[in-house]
């Protein structure tokens, strides 16, 4: 399966929405994003909130952390799988990240800082921070529009309440050669939402259902808005989670951040009745997700390409 370039993903203008002001617009676009999510997973969001001169202060504060010793890099350590620092893996050799809990509360954000530097750097906190609140409406936004759509809204409040936001910053080393090479292997977030913002360097390649690939063309003021394996728990099937994947070539490094609500351990992933009946039957048992991150990090796991059905599926 080739890369497929005359796709893309669909584009949904989000400015000027707040979650306060339903309207027109929203209902327009609420239909959009519905359809997007249904058919492709994810799309690219335009969106207005965040300013330009914290996105790049964001990817200064990036590269400033990836500069960091490896040792010292290595600090971050999380009990969570998949939370804390991931690189050095020969099958993934361009790949390296780390990441933040709680990314949207300061006190956490300059908790993970000071592990990194001892003496503080406020000014790395606070941008994490910022952009992480700034981009946290999106995904409520986001989950409200899909929830209206499935006419189960009552469950927002619940729905962002059982969640946290986990930012991960990623740097993909570039092949150095003509060859094309894996940054990151195809698989599916293991989310809510995922909200993914990079540098100009490509390399993100989604699956469509039919298994061709789209290769996303970075634009400067927008962001990839992808459904992950949670949310198509709870909504019983009804949202799409994508497989995607990094590519990488040229000699440049590509430097992305992805934004990921996820479900507090303690807290059942569970379908509402409303979305479970005859048409729809039931898809996944309840499960609770960290024990589903300890079973993706176990050897049971190893090759299992459908890891969510394996482990909870009806």
């Amino acid at each position: 399966m080739g890369s497929e370039t005359r796709l893309k993903l669909p584009v949904i203008d989000v400015t000027n929405l707040s979650l306060e002001v339903n309207g027109p617009k929203w209902e327009a676009v609420k239909s959009q994003v519905y359809e997007a999510v249904v058919e492709y997973g994810c799309f690219e969001a335009i969106y207005d909130k965040v300013p330009a001169d914290l996105l790049k202060a964001m990817f200064a504060a990036i590269k400033e952390l990836f500069d960091l010793p490896l040792q010292t890099k290595q600090l971050n350590v999380s009990e969570k799988p998949y939370h804390g620092y991931m690189g050095q893996n020969p099958l993934v050799p361009l790949y390296e990240s780390m990441g933040i809990d709680d990314a949207n509360v300061y006190e956490k954000v300059d908790y993970v800082t000071n592990t990194w530097w001892p003496n503080g750097n406020p000014s790395f906190s606070k941008t994490i921070q910022s952009y992480s609140e700034q981009l946290s409406e999106l995904d409520q936004i986001t989950r409200k529009m899909i929830l209206e759509s499935l006419g189960v809204e009552k469950y927002l409040e619940e729905h962002v309440n059982i969640s946290n936001y986990v930012l991960r910053v990623m740097k993909y080393e570039s092949p150095q050669n003509n060859d094309t090479k894996v940054g990151l292997s195809e698989h599916t977030d293991k989310s809510i939402i995922t909200i993914l913002y990079q540098n100009e360097v490509e390399g993100l390649e989604v699956m469509t259902k039919d298994e061709k690939w789209i290769t996303y063309k970075p634009s400067p003021n927008s962001f990839v808005v992808m459904i992950g394996d949670s949310f198509h728990a709870w909504s019983n099937g009804r949202v799409y989670p994508p497989f995607h994947r990094v590519m990488m070539s040229g000699n440049e490094a590509r430097y992305s951040v992805g934004l990921f609500s996820t479900p507090k351990g303690g807290n059942l992933v569970k379908a509402p009745e409303e979305l479970v009946d005859e048409e729809h039957p039931l898809l996944f048992k309840p499960f609770d997700p960290i024990e589903f991150f300890n079973y993706l990090y176990s050897k049971k796991c190893q090759g299992d390409q459908s890891p969510l059905h394996t482990f909870c599926g009806v």
